[in-house]
């Protein structure tokens, strides 16, 4: 009897938690500093749920992104999925770059990293897709040499976006941050509010906003091609975090679900 209230009791709370996630108008945190089991893992040349090389880990409340246990990196491009995809909403984190680049990836993965969202189902990518179709929150430090090297960028793999009223195709558009050097923690919001404005915050300030993010154009290979409609617009889908060569660390990973909260246009 005991056990089966105790099972009974893990149950309800494994509901709770699926359904904090879509509470509306109270930040909940996504990630439990425990374990990434609400999470999916999809790297690049691996099936969905391979954690290849232990790359995503946790360690003292934060999700680590290691690659100590590679060989050659090999274009291993790998992300982590909160299981629940999301619409409306106002994203939270921290994250740190530490360590050594992995010498071994692309040179533009030095310092570099992000949070991926309104992301295709990680469960729809073939092995050998090598990104997922979706919007970026591109991340990136300063390289020491005194150049400017803005944060909370756009990028945009197999999708665009409409940027001062027009539709954009650039790959990336840097934002009005500052560069911030060094392993310094940096906080980053994302407010997006379904496939209308979509704003990026780093330590308070604004620094990029646009609209409409829609499936198109290129950087994403050998996808199925149900999952690519070009000109399709996005209003929902996955939150991901990256893994390109990078360490890195992320916490106080937390979300306030926006719908029905906000009028929409």
């Amino acid at each position: 009897m005991i056990k089966k209230l105790w099972c009974c009791l893990m149950a309800a709370a494994t509901f709770c938690t699926h359904a904090s996630a879509q509470e509306k108008g109270v930040w909940t945190p996504l990630f439990n500093g425990k374990d990434i089991n609400d999470w999916f893992v999809k790297i690049h040349h691996h099936p969905v749920g391979d954690n290849y090389g232990n790359t995503f880990r946790v360690k003292d409340s934060m999700i680590q992104v290691r690659y100590d246990q590679y060989g050659d990196f090999n274009d291993q491009f790998g992300h982590l999925y909160f299981k629940t995809p999301f619409s409306y909403y106002h994203l939270q984190l921290e994250y740190r770059f530490v360590g050594e680049w992995y010498k071994s990836a692309p040179s533009y993965t030095i310092l570099n990293s992000g949070v991926m969202f309104h992301s295709q189902d990680p469960r729809t990518m073939p092995v050998e897709q090598d990104w997922p179709i979706s919007i970026e929150m591109q991340f990136l430090a300063g390289l020491g040499d005194g150049k400017p090297r803005p944060t909370g960028n756009m990028c945009s793999p197999g999708t665009h976006i409409v940027y001062k009223g027009k539709l954009d195709t650039r790959h990336c558009i840097d934002s009005d941050s500052k560069t911030y050097e060094g392993e310094q923690w940096v906080k980053a919001e994302l407010i997006v509010l379904g496939d209308s404005l979509i704003t990026h915050i780093i330590n308070g300030d604004t620094v990029l906003q646009y609209s409409k993010p829609q499936i198109g154009g290129p950087v994403v290979n050998r996808f199925d091609p149900a999952q690519k409609t070009d000109g399709k617009v996005l209003s929902s889908g996955f939150i991901a975090l990256q893994s390109e060569g990078q360490p890195i660390d992320f916490r106080n990973i937390r979300i306030m679900n926006l719908e029905g909260t906000v009028n929409k246009k």
